[in-house]
């Protein structure tokens, strides 16, 4: 019963115009260049197994892992071919490990020059475990694809369209200051910059796992330029960060809720989109690319095609290089 509540209460929100909030700036053509009226940057959160090891919310948090991950490689190409298709360009925000090829033990356990988080407990990760690495398998890609991936990054890499490469932490640790001290957060961020350069890759957008919002000065130090935050859908506009950094602020998550109709997700996004252009917003979606296949198959390319037909009106970005239009702000 409380499932079909929320669903009617949702919508009923969403009827009213309060979801995403509309934030007004009189000043909206700082943020959207001519003569667009509108901004549009989609963000996949691309951690393969990474992100669900210590996850709450399951009993068996491993195996949904892998479960996670195994469905993000078989619809990551098909999100490319759409990409493809409807010359729509995304920011991977990449966890680091997955540029790797192989890893080995190093001194009895992986990655033994990185420093570790001590155990910790958020909204969303129980960490209890003998090692932050101790699911690494320690293998390639081949043997465990689960775990490193650079063929798919090849691949987002040689698509037709430009796609960005951001980053999403070494190894998918919670960033908070009162979690994450400042030499294991620069550790991390180090070993992705080192782990991409391989592949030609600059790292300039950055999203913290889980939203945990923390080391921004380090952030900014290593040479970042944006992050991402999560309060709650917005159509609005960044803020530049006391740091230098641009917060760039989620609008919508691409995800399949299965109390809604395929028609009624359609009708939902083509909405959002529309309102960002009558407002003159900048529309900020993201998804995790291990989305449900009926959001794959059914939703996301009448999406693509809706944004595509609004390109007059639209102008897609990277978060890369849309903050790259934004340094003379």
């Amino acid at each position: 019963m409380w499932p079909k509540v929320k669903s009617y209460l949702s919508k009923i929100n969403f009827l009213l115009g309060n979801s995403p909030k509309i934030e007004r700036n009189e000043h909206w053509r700082k943020f959207i260049p001519p003569p667009y009226k509108a901004v549009v940057t989609i963000t996949a959160d691309f951690e393969l197994a990474w992100a669900w090891r210590y996850s709450k919310s399951v009993k068996n948090p491993l195996t949904r892992a892998l479960q996670k991950a195994k469905l993000e490689r078989e619809n990551i190409p098909k999100i490319l071919e759409l990409c493809d298709k409807y010359e729509i360009p995304i920011t991977w925000a990449t966890v680091g490990h997955l540029f790797l090829e192989s890893c080995n033990l190093e001194y009895t356990k992986p990655h033994s020059n990185l420093p570790r988080l001590n155990h910790f407990e958020n909204n969303y990760w129980r960490y209890r475990g003998k090692d932050w690495y101790e699911y690494d398998p320690c293998s390639n890609y081949k043997k465990a694809p689960a775990w490193y991936s650079p063929d798919l990054i090849e691949h987002i890499l040689n698509s037709k369209v430009k796609h960005e490469i951001g980053c999403h932490t070494f190894s998918h640790i919670e960033c908070g200051d009162e979690i994450c001290p400042p030499e294991v957060f620069e550790s991390e961020i180090k070993e992705c910059i080192k782990s991409s350069a391989k592949f030609g890759v600059e790292l300039k957008s950055f999203v913290h796992p889980g939203h945990t919002i923390g080391n921004l000065k380090k952030l900014s130090e290593l040479g970042f330029t944006s992050f991402q935050t999560d309060p709650g859908n917005i159509l609005g506009y960044p803020v530049k960060n006391k740091n230098g950094l641009w917060e760039l602020k989620r609008t919508y998550e691409f995800v399949y809720r299965e109390s809604w109709s395929v028609n009624y997700h359609i009708y939902r996004y083509r909405k959002i989109i529309d309102r960002a252009i009558e407002n003159n917003s900048v529309c900020n979606f993201w998804f995790h690319p291990s989305m449900d296949k009926n959001f794959l198959i059914h939703v996301l390319p009448t999406i693509f095609k809706y944004l595509y037909s609004k390109k007059m009106d639209v102008a897609f970005f990277t978060c890369g290089s849309y903050v790259q239009s934004l340094r003379l702000v």
